[in-house]
């Protein structure tokens, strides 16, 4: 199984128990199905993209040391570049084309637990969006197992429209922007073999969305 090098782990276990003290006194965070996540062997986490804390708080939710995928761009800074690679980042353009794919595959090869937003950009309205039409193609491809995770409250915290976040403090009445996170059942890639495009994104958009849905029943509200 592929892990971070030693600064990744550093890195990332500092970032991990840093946030972890920030998302639950500072958002009431909430988390369950940390069993569900696989402990070794190369994974494919698929979660929902409320905001831009969603990288951090699907991490929070797993057991294993995630991969994440990064605009090709950022490795263009060869410090930046260094620092991500340590974490076993991985690059990708926008729109899911076929290198980016391949990139994935290759982490997947190598027994990483790689987490993706298929939506492709965060929510306009705090929903579970349409998947885009290119994760149909790795989906196809990928041999592992595919773990859906909801997220919840990250759009209310700080959506794409907001400047600042916005706390639901731990010690304070709860509030909408209380953060969750739900973590389904791994789904078996065999699933897919043999699926049309728009079966395949209906049925990864659904896992999505009850997990999305299992996050709102968790989520803080007294």
């Amino acid at each position: 199984m592929s892990r971070p090098n030693l600064t990744g782990r550093l890195w990332y276990d500092a970032v991990f128990w840093s946030s972890f003290t920030y998302f639950t006194f500072g958002f009431s965070l909430r988390r369950e199905g940390w069993k569900n996540m696989p402990k070794d062997g190369p994974v494919l986490v698929v979660s929902n993209h409320q905001s831009m804390f969603d990288p951090v708080l699907a991490g929070l939710a797993s057991r294993r040391y995630l991969s994440y995928l990064a605009r090709s761009t950022l490795f263009e800074n060869r410090y930046f570049a260094g620092l991500i690679r340590s974490l076993n980042a991985i690059p990708i353009d926008r729109n899911m084309g076929k290198d980016g794919i391949q990139n994935v595959l290759n982490g997947l090869s190598k027994g990483q637990c790689v987490l993706m937003f298929p939506e492709g950009e965060r929510t306009h309205d705090g929903t579970v969006q349409p998947l885009k039409p290119g994760v149909s193609l790795l989906i196809r491809k990928v041999t592992c197992p595919i773990v859906p995770v909801g997220i919840t409250g990250g759009f209310a915290a700080w959506s794409r429209f907001m400047k600042f976040p916005k706390a639901s403090p731990l010690y304070l009445p709860p509030t909408d922007s209380a953060i969750a996170v739900s973590v389904g059942a791994p789904i078996e890639a065999g699933r897919y073999k043999g699926k049309d495009r728009e079966w395949i994104l209906n049925d990864l958009h659904a896992a999505m969305a009850a997990q999305f849905e299992a996050a709102k029943r968790l989520q803080r509200k007294s």
